[in-house]
């Protein structure tokens, strides 16, 4: 296994983590770096502590491009379910990045499978990802590469498995979770730079023994990041396997 392995209290993942990212964006070569930032509750505390430094000044994001990494489809932007929405909020505003530095998978296009085909050439006219952060589905997923996803798919339209579904219900108590949508494919995901996997919440923990300990497979996504050449797994104590040895970790 080539990943970097980091296990910490749950309230050092925002600070750790915009360190890895700062890091990241700074040894970037390129004038207009781009970062790939996954939304449910892991990675928010890493968009939170990385808008304080760039309110503090201590980070210069001056022509940072987002990109994003999934979509329900059919949904207009304006849908308070939307993942650009989201996406605006919790990491575009805060960290002072405008609308027409996004790239978007559009959740409302016509045509969705075009749309796919259109991001894939956007992201690689802005050079690829610089930085792509990461949460662990339940069924070890990554974006929505349900399972089995392998390490050449491409950007596309996908079922929503109920596991997802199940999830994901939580953050729009009484409304239906749209059960279709465009994710960036594992093949764009793996050509990232630079890799963080932040897992947090003991509900992970059996998902994350499983991509770190069962054979590499298109039936947990998220097991290849362990053959990526630079991929960091940062994780609080509740969702680490404590049967796991304690040398695994480092810090």
């Amino acid at each position: 296994m080539t990943i970097e392995i980091r296990v910490g209290k749950t309230d050092e993942i925002g600070p750790v983590g915009a360190g890895i990212v700062a890091r990241a964006l700074a040894e970037s070569s390129r004038s207009g770096a781009t970062l790939m930032p996954a939304l449910g509750t892991s990675a928010l505390p890493v968009y939170a502590e990385l808008a304080r430094w760039h309110d503090d000044g201590r980070i210069d994001l001056g022509g940072l491009r987002l990109v994003q990494l999934d979509e329900y489809v059919p949904l207009e932007a304006a849908d308070d379910r939307s993942l650009i929405g989201w996406l605006e909020r919790a990491v575009a505003g805060p960290l002072g990045v405008p609308a027409d530095r996004i790239i978007r998978l559009g959740g409302d296009a016509p045509d969705p499978e075009g749309a796919a085909r259109a991001y894939d050439r956007a992201v690689k006219a802005a050079g690829g990802i610089d930085v792509a952060i990461l949460g662990l589905g339940p069924n070890g997923h990554l974006g929505f590469n349900e399972p089995p996803s392998d390490a050449a798919a491409p950007t596309r339209l996908v079922r929503l498995t109920p596991e997802s579904l199940a999830a994901n219900a939580r953050y729009w108590p009484g409304r239906p979770v749209p059960a279709d949508a465009l994710t960036a494919g594992m093949a764009t995901i793996l050509e990232a730079r630079r890799i963080l996997l932040v897992v947090s919440g003991e509900e992970k923990r059996a998902i994350l023994r499983r991509m770190l300990t069962e054979d590499v497979s298109p039936h947990c996504p998220a097991s290849y990041l362990r053959g990526h050449p630079a991929t960091t797994v940062l994780a609080d104590r509740a969702a680490w396997p404590p049967e796991l040895p304690p040398e695994m970790p480092f810090n």
